[in-house]
């Protein structure tokens, strides 16, 4: 029983990498690993979360990564006059 777990885990854990690949979020991989795996939440958050005291720097490098990226977005989408999600529904009030 216990051997079978583990190989789960793993295959969640490996999932996970691979949701990081794509640049994904927590929540991102979290319905992914849902709706393609059929991987309950709570399992994959658990999982992120233990990837994460394992690997603070990474995550952190990870996280500022993808937050330059959105930031990057952002701009170029006000730059290019392509108004963004929250400006349209700010307008509809």
């Amino acid at each position: 029983m216990a051997n079978s777990s583990a190989s789960y885990i793993r295959m969640v854990q490996h999932l996970i990498e691979r949701c990081i690949i794509f640049n994904m979020s927590k929540e991102e991989c979290m319905e992914a690993l849902r709706n393609h795996a059929n991987i309950n939440l709570a399992i994959t958050s658990t999982v992120w979360k233990e990837l994460e005291k394992e690997n603070k720097e990474f995550f952190e490098a990870y996280r500022q990564k993808r937050e330059q990226k959105v930031n990057q977005t952002l701009t170029r989408q006000r730059i290019h006059g392509v108004p963004s999600a929250s400006a349209s529904s700010d307008t509809n009030h």
